[in-house]
């Protein structure tokens, strides 16, 4: 029964996540909008909200401390990941360097698949190597600071205050990922203190890796049909006389 309640209460975990919204809220980009300058409590409550709604950052974190036993290593492992996000997340904003979100959304995806893999003990399993871990969490703790930038570049944010906003944003990302940490922490010292977490750590880092996989999908997926339309777009104006309805119907 254990085993059971033990397993429903991770898969509920898992599937509520995605129902979480993910980028900026409609209201709270409204008041960045209406609001320009020096914001540094709203974006510092705007990077903790986004950190702790980011489903795929937190699948992500799950993953990495999920046979990390003793705080000196979770320490270690979580400076990796937020080193790795503050630098492209910083640098992404303020020299307005643009990545596709759809992609690096799926390589974040893919992040958590890589995770889940390593978890399994895949890569010595199937593949004969061991990458370094620590390493691994750096590089996608990059692309994971590149998407946290691709969702603030769609604000249009003003230079005026860019840099102390963006800091501050930071700032509350950090905060709002020890809040996420410690409820993962809580969870997972609970779990690994019943008999089922050792039954069950397989399924559900076959979970994690399927919901990585989910994510992947789906923002490829995105960009797919991104990439269509642009396309078809293209072609429509490249004809004359399409052109001139198209533009005829949109005014």
């Amino acid at each position: 029964m254990s085993k059971l309640f033990s397993l429903s209460f991770f898969c509920l975990f898992l599937l509520a996540i995605p129902a979480l919204a993910h980028n900026v809220a409609a209201q709270d980009a409204d008041f960045i909008k209406q609001n320009p300058g020096a914001l540094f409590v709203p974006f510092i409550y705007l990077g903790a909200k986004h950190m702790v709604t980011g489903y795929d950052h937190l699948l992500f974190l799950f993953g990495v401390i999920f046979f990390l036993y003793r705080m000196k290593d979770v320490a270690v492992y979580v400076t990796c990941f937020a080193v790795g996000h503050s630098i492209t997340l910083l640098s992404g904003v303020l020299t307005g360097i643009h990545v596709n979100p759809f992609i690096i959304d799926a390589i974040i995806g893919l992040s958590v698949v890589y995770k889940a893999f390593d978890n399994l003990n895949g890569f010595k399993t199937l593949l004969g190597f061991q990458p370094n871990t620590k390493a691994m969490v750096l590089l996608f703790g990059l692309f994971h600071g590149f998407g946290l930038a691709t969702k603030l570049q769609e604000l249009k944010l003003s230079s005026n205050g860019l840099v102390g906003n963006m800091i501050s944003f930071n700032v509350g990302v950090e905060i709002g990922q020890l809040v996420a940490l410690s409820i993962i922490l809580l969870f997972m010292t609970w779990w690994r203190s019943t008999q089922s977490f050792a039954k069950l750590a397989v399924a559900a880092n076959v979970i994690i890796m399927t919901a990585g996989f989910i994510l992947m999908g789906y923002q490829l997926g995105g960009y797919y049909v991104e990439q269509t339309t642009a396309k078809d777009a293209a072609i429509l104006r490249s004809m004359p006389l399409v052109a001139r309805a198209v533009e005829g119907s949109v005014r």
